[in-house]
């Protein structure tokens, strides 16, 4: 997010491309000092930045819907084929779904602050399920929006739909104002990351499977500073060695590694906890066919990335991997103390 927000806010101030990595690094600076000295500044940096996300987003969907007609008119996608036959349209859609759910993301940051939500068995399903919804009700409008100015085959074309029909629409301002629009979303993402992931590095280290340095917090502030600091300098690394392609294929393969097995999880708690349910308990609605149906779409994500582009899938393994020595290391301390 950090290498998208400063590609679109060079480009919006007509600067070089080769400064793409110092405005990276500032606002992983910048929104990591915000983090650190407290809950309360992120939060507002976080709401102002959704805010103009959704105008923004508004923008655009009013530009393409209703301002003219449509380039072309609406009729059948031609048949989906691959060079190879039916196997391979099974896998190219797979691997076109990774950047797909990756954009639809950000569910699961919500579970990083189940902690302090009022009532969490009611309001966290809730929010993950209302939050979904208008994220896909969105994005698909986004997606006629492109239909109807651009037509399929300029859509086919264009490696930047959103400015394409800005810039078809409004002229070179509307270019300039969905320029700024996604710098905006984009840096707005980043500090929400920011805000929620030491959480987890935090809570992880409290219970010993993670650097207990970490488990510490702002004596002043009560933020999980040494976790914000940590989790900055991580970013800033991959933000230096990697395109934004790249490192959406490393994190969306990681990611969905994690979620089915996390709901795969739901199934060996159910067996185990023969208790019945207190009160205020969630039940999942259409268990076991909802979680079964999640984890049989993570591993054919999963899959598909892999047979798309194994050479990304190696990468990302590789980053997985690197946490395996740290968790021996940490488990033999905890043998030792």
């Amino acid at each position: 997010m950090a290498v998208t927000f400063a590609s679109y806010a060079l480009a919006l101030f007509g600067l070089p491309e080769r400064l793409t990595d110092p405005v990276a690094t500032a606002a992983i600076v910048l929104l990591s000092g915000i983090n650190y000295v407290g809950v309360k500044p992120a939060a507002v940096t976080q709401n102002v930045f959704t805010v103009l996300k959704l105008a923004a987003l508004a923008t655009l969907i009013g530009a393409g819907m209703f301002a003219v007609a449509p380039t072309a008119p609406y009729r059948p996608l031609p048949p989906l084929t691959a060079p190879g036959g039916a196997a391979n349209v099974v896998v190219a859609i797979g691997a076109a779904l990774v950047p797909i759910l990756f954009t639809y993301g950000g569910w699961q940051q919500t579970n990083f602050v189940a902690e302090e939500i009022v009532e969490p068995e009611k309001n966290l399903p809730r929010a993950l399920v209302l939050g979904v919804v208008v994220v896909v009700a969105v994005y698909l409008l986004a997606n006629v929006a492109y239909l109807r100015v651009l037509g399929p085959a300029g859509l086919a074309a264009s490696t930047a739909p959103a400015a394409d029909v800005m810039r078809a629409q409004l002229g070179p301002a509307g270019g300039a104002l969905i320029a700024a629009g996604i710098a905006v979303s984009t840096f707005g993402f980043l500090n929400l990351v920011i805000l929620v992931t030491p959480r987890v590095l935090q809570a992880m280290a409290a219970d010993g499977v993670f650097f207990r340095r970490l488990a510490e917090l702002h004596p002043v502030y009560r933020t999980p500073a040494a976790a914000i600091l940590f989790q900055a300098v991580w970013a800033i690394v991959l933000a230096l060695t990697g395109t934004f392609s790249q490192l959406v294929d490393y994190v969306a393969f990681g990611d969905w590694i994690f979620f089915g097995l996390t709901v795969a999880g739901l199934f060996i708690y159910r067996r185990r906890d023969t208790a019945p349910p207190g009160p205020g308990a969630f039940r999942v609605p259409g268990y076991p066919w909802t979680p079964a149906l999640f984890v049989i779409a993570a591993m054919y994500v999963v899959a598909s990335a892999v047979l798309a582009n194994p050479r990304n899938a190696s990468f990302g393994t590789g980053l997985l991997l690197l946490g395996v020595p740290v968790y021996l290391v940490i488990g033999a301390k905890r043998l030792r103390g």
